[in-house]
């Protein structure tokens, strides 16, 4: 039997998080985090870290010599040049964490791989379906507000980086609407699981 290798995505703030935990703590699947790969890929003296500070210079950093993610977000949200030569840098890092952590898995396993660019870093490869979390975009600009304390223009700069969430969900396997109750979440995710 093959992998099953389902691609959890969906635009920023759907809840993408919420089911990949409910997945993790109900039925014990592995997650594979395309962010926590980006993190690492950008950990201080890393030689991706190196580029970013080479091309934007030392204020990108922090300090203690992390980098300063708010800084880079003003960065790369509103110009789309860069936050293409950033995914350069990063997406081929991802990639091959994801193909690492999936040859330590047995072959018949579901794995759950968290990708919130999917289709804008064209990793649909990696993945064996596709699961889109869906709300509508009110909900979604609200939730980023208050998530990163954003105002609304930056909250609709985020969004519209990435791929419109309607045609996200035209490219589902799955599409889970988040935009009820968590109950109401939960049961799309058993019911797409055990399809």
């Amino acid at each position: 039997m093959n992998q099953r290798k389902i691609g959890l995505t969906g635009g920023i703030s759907t809840g993408k998080t919420t089911v990949s935990n409910y997945l993790a703590n109900t039925y014990h699947l592995p997650i594979l985090d395309a962010d926590i790969y980006a993190r690492e890929a950008v950990e201080t003296g890393s030689p991706i870290l190196n580029q970013i500070s080479q091309r934007y210079g030392k204020e990108i950093l922090l300090a203690d010599g992390t980098l300063n993610r708010q800084k880079l977000g003003e960065i790369i949200f509103p110009n789309k040049e860069e936050r293409l030569w950033l995914e350069q840098q990063i997406h081929p890092y991802v990639r091959q964490r994801f193909a690492e952590a999936m040859n330590q898995l047995p072959s018949n396993s579901t794995v759950i791989l968290v990708i919130p660019l999917l289709f804008e870093a064209k990793l649909t490869n990696l993945v064996t379906e596709i699961w889109v979390v869906f709300v509508k975009e009110q909900q979604q600009i609200q939730r980023l507000m208050q998530r990163n304390n954003l105002t609304l223009e930056q909250a609709k700069a985020r969004i519209n980086s990435q791929m419109p969430l309607a045609e996200k969900c035209q490219k589902a396997d799955v599409i889970l609407d988040n935009s009820g109750s968590l109950e109401f979440l939960y049961q799309q995710i058993d019911a797409a699981l055990n399809s």
